[in-house]
This record gives structure tokens, sequence and C-alpha cells, in this order.
């Protein structure tokens, strides 16, 4: 023999719940946008040197980030640029001897 199936509880609930109207008072209390729009005013507003500090912090990171992509892929060119001896020569030396 079978049981019988019970309902879930929470399928009874929710069956409940959509058979109630909804009787609640949707509409804000008197006064209600006055409050608001004076606690908008009211509040201190960021200055110019507070939004330009976060923009500079997020810049910096951001060139941070593009300068080590930039060595990682040249890496090799500035390995050869310090391993090479190179000849220093005098340009001030080189502009007299032309002269004379």
């Amino acid at each position: 023999m079978n049981p019988t199936r019970q309902p879930n509880p929470w399928d009874r609930l929710t069956a409940a719940a959509r058979q109630l109207p909804d009787t609640r008072d949707t509409s804000a209390p008197y006064g209600f946008a006055t409050r608001v729009a004076a606690l908008a005013m009211t509040a201190p507003r960021p200055s110019l040197g507070i939004m330009m500090e976060r923009f500079s912090f997020r810049a910096l990171g951001v060139a941070v980030v593009l300068m080590l992509v930039s060595v990682a892929a040249n890496y090799t060119a500035l390995a050869s640029a310090f391993t090479e001896e190179t000849e220093l020569r005098d340009p001030i030396a080189e502009v007299l001897d032309l002269g004379s």
C-alpha cells in the first residue's frame, strides 16, 4: 500500500499567503519629500581635492601596471643594453677637433 504524499509545508504557507489581500498603506508619510530634500541640501559635498585625490591614486595604479607590462615586454632589450660595453666619447673634444 502506498502512503499518500503530504504537501510540503512551504507550499501550504505560500498558497495561504497568496490568498490574503495586501491592505498596507504604500504612500509616503506627510512631509517625507521635504525631509529628504532638506537632508540632501545639508549633507556635506565632496570637495574637488578629494575627488582629484581618488582619481590620481587610480591613475597611479594604472600607470604602474602599464610600466610593469612595458618592462616585461622589453626585458631582453633592457638586459642587453646593460651588458654591452659602450665607448664614451667627449662631444666637446670632437667639436674642438673639427675646428682646428
